[in-house]
């Protein structure tokens, strides 16, 4: 059975990725160093003798005994809130987490997945965002410390791609929501969600006509397999190509929550994007993958979850 280090493992969509791993009959090695992640993500794989969980900072050597046929690099806090908060964490994953997961998949011969992120395209010029489009990134913004350390992390990917002939795979992650998501992690789904169950103001940033393109995590996750098991290195878009206003979402949220939220306006924060779609057709054609979820339906599920875990 193919034996699968996933770092970050322990975290919102990596705990969804531990899952289907396990579902399909892989071994998987979690780690995680819980600073954004949460055992509570995992807690339900204990028992399964496939799963191991290695409490680590993966910006400290990584090893890993036993073969290992590929490691997916997940590790990396992904929130608004992170961007203010642990600033030097985020840079520190991206660069030494990033060559510490390389090194160890060259050590191992193990393919090397990298979670890279639609921010590298910062504000973009174009739209939608193709692969080869080279992102508008302020690169000493409030956001940089993200952008950056994500862009970082595709060039050192490809250095040993190139340099090292480790076999590699790079997925541009698109806005992704649904059960796992923290509460409080300062995205504009889940903001809006816990607000509108808690009938409580929903805050919106600017006058709400920035657009976003929201993925199911269930559907970003099999887009994550598909490039796993395929022979194209990426890097590749995964998301939902749906284009929605914020206050499109809003409107959705409070209707599926039956909330008597309302909604009040904010200054819009420093940097963040005015558009964000992306253009799949490299994932559909090259993956034949494609999402499936639609909006409203994967906002009813994460309200569900939701609903059980906040006061």
């Amino acid at each position: 059975m193919p034996r699968v280090v996933v770092a970050g493992g322990a975290g919102f969509v990596g705990s969804h990725v531990c899952d289907r791993l396990l579902e399909r009959g892989d071994e998987v090695v979690c780690i995680d160093n819980l600073l954004t992640g949460s055992a509570n993500n995992i807690e339900h794989l204990y028992a399964n003798d496939r799963f191991t969980f290695v409490r680590h900072d993966a910006t400290t050597h990584v090893w890993v005994p036993g073969p290992v046929d590929a490691i997916m690099h997940l590790a990396s806090p992904a929130s608004p809130v992170d961007f203010a908060k642990l600033p030097i964490e985020i840079l520190k994953i991206g660069g030494l987490g990033t060559h510490n997961l390389l090194g160890l998949a060259k050590q191992k011969d193990a393919k090397f997945f990298l979670a890279s992120t639609s921010e590298v395209y910062g504000d973009p010029a174009v739209h939608p965002q193709p692969e080869t489009y080279w992102g508008n990134v302020n690169p000493i913004g409030p956001r940089s410390v993200y952008d950056e350390a994500k862009r970082y992390a595709e060039a050192l990917t490809m250095a040993y791609h190139r340099h090292h002939d480790v076999d590699v795979r790079i997925v541009r992650i698109f806005n992704t929501y649904g059960p796992r998501m923290r509460p409080d992690d300062g995205r504009v789904v889940s903001n809006f969600v816990t607000q509108a169950l808690r009938n409580e103001p929903i805050t919106m940033y600017g006058d709400g006509s920035q657009t976003r393109s929201f993925c199911y995590v269930d559907d970003q996750v099999a887009g994550h397999l598909a490039l796993l098991d395929g022979d194209h290195t990426g890097p590749i878009n995964i998301g939902n190509d749906g284009e929605f206003t914020v206050a499109e979402l809003a409107e959705i949220v409070i209707r599926v929550t039956n909330s008597k939220s309302e909604v009040s306006f904010a200054p819009l924060p420093i940097d963040d994007p005015t558009r964000r779609r992306p253009d799949l057709t490299e994932a559909r054609t090259k993956l034949g993958w494609k999402p499936m979820i639609d909006l409203e339906t994967g906002i009813e599920r994460t309200a569900e979850y939701f609903a059980k875990i906040i006061t």
